[in-house]
């Protein structure tokens, strides 16, 4: 998939079957400078008595905006799950290195989303969110859900009407939905299944196109939505979005560690591997975007005397199914969100929330940052009753943990690397 450049792609990216999706472009820069001169603007008018119509205007133009992008979640999300799971299916049929490989990934979403489940409420109960922040939840009180039992939410994981489903944005049955729709794809003949997938290719290049032109425009509608919070919160704006930034981010740092602690225990590189994969980390970082870090990940693989046969088939894999820090930073954002609403998260649903980010992580194939924020992490909050407008504001810094998310992810995608070559070159030195 050739998509924007960010983290999670690049341009050229994962255009590795006989299909690929549409590249398109966010104004990243321009996006963050359209929300601190949103909120500037707001504060400079709540001080000065600005008229209540310039504020009706704003919000008129920002909800427009927000409606937009909200309304492609749903179908690009159906089409990247099906696509996804399809791809990760078909690559657990290549051999055992492959399936070692995705048994990794998937335990590694499943802690990374743990995790964050029990430190991330802590850590906003230790460090609250700052006064003000409320003002980013400004008209979305009706999307707040209840809270549901225990009875009504394992009966809320089958719909009877998946249309219905859809147009209520039930998350929890359209997930389970399109998992099953694309596992039986695979069992499906050859050339009924290439058909299915092509549909499915063509759905989501079609929503890439029309997200591509909502984002297009992010700038307008950023500096609308953040216009409102502005004159609400005043300053205030400003110190919350640097506390969200810092919070998530240090769920981001877990995954980092687990990185270091799969290369050392399950891949035996001991402490050479922090030496070995600097270099990759320094191209991570300067130029956020996995697939740039293709060459320096094969490197730090070369300086841990790892196969070339294992690593030249799990990095490029890796690269494109694997977004190993997903499930733990997204779901910090939507806990995030719920403090913002007072939305109080259940057990119940903390489970059902960490299987939905672990399966729209380990589907979201080579989505850039900025549009698997949108498509990854509206999902999940949709499913845990929690409010997805705030995300139409905090994609405009998304930049910021996204430095983290790379550094993460590359440094996983090596310490997996080092794991499976280990775990291959014992099972062979057994069967010797």
């Amino acid at each position: 998939m050739a998509l924007l450049e960010s983290e999670n792609a690049a341009p050229g990216s994962g255009a590795q079957g006989k299909f690929a999706l549409v590249s398109i472009r966010l104004p990243v820069a321009l996006t963050f400078a359209a929300l601190v001169g949103g909120l500037l603007a707001g504060i400079a008018g709540g001080a000065m008595g600005a008229p209540a119509a310039l504020t009706d205007i704003a919000a008129l133009i920002g909800g427009l905006w927000l409606r937009a992008l909200q309304m492609t979640i749903t179908p690009l999300v159906a089409a990247l799950l099906v696509l996804g799971l399809v791809q990760m299916i078909m690559a657990a049929r290549v051999g055992t290195v492959a399936r070692r490989m995705l048994a990794i990934m998937v335990a590694v979403q499943l802690a990374g989303g743990a995790f964050t489940s029990i430190a991330m409420p802590a850590l906003l109960r230790a460090f609250p969110v700052p006064e003000g922040a409320g003002a980013f939840l400004a008209k979305t009180s009706e999307s707040v859900g209840e809270v549901p039992g225990v009875l009504d939410f394992m009966a809320s994981l089958v719909s009877p009407n998946i249309i219905a489903a859809a147009a209520e944005t039930a998350m929890l049955p359209l997930t389970l939905f399109f998992v099953m729709f694309a596992v039986a794809i695979t069992r499906l003949p050859e050339d009924q299944g290439e058909r299915l997938l092509g549909f499915f290719h063509a759905l989501g290049n079609v929503m890439l196109l029309i997200i591509g032109w909502v984002l297009g425009i992010a700038p307008i509608g950023v500096f609308a939505l953040a216009y409102g919070v502005g004159v609400q919160s005043g300053g205030g704006a400003f110190a919350a979005l640097g506390h969200y930034v810092l919070t998530v981010t240090a769920m981001g740092t877990f995954i980092l560690a687990l990185a270091y602690g799969i290369a050392m225990g399950l891949g035996r590189t001991g402490a050479r591997f922090a030496s070995a994969v600097l270099p990759a980390q320094a191209v991570a970082l300067s130029t956020q975007s996995s697939l740039a870090s293709l060459p320096a990940m094969l490197d730090s693989a070369g300086r841990l005397s790892l196969r070339a046969s294992t690593a030249e088939f799990v990095l490029p894999l890796a690269v494109v199914i694997f977004r190993a820090t997903s499930a733990a930073m997204n779901l910090a954002v939507v806990y995030y969100i719920a403090a913002l609403a007072g939305v109080e998260v259940s057990p119940t649903v903390a489970v059902a929330g960490i299987l939905i980010a672990s399966v729209i992580s380990l589907s979201a194939v080579s989505l850039p940052g900025s549009i698997s924020f949108v498509v990854s992490i509206g999902p999940i909050a949709l499913a845990m009753g929690v409010p997805v407008e705030p995300l139409a504001l905090l994609v405009a810094v998304e930049m910021l943990p996204d430095l983290m998310r790379t550094l993460g992810n590359v440094t996983m995608n090596v310490a997996v690397t080092s794991a499976v070559d280990r775990a291959a070159a014992s099972s062979e030195t057994a069967a010797t």
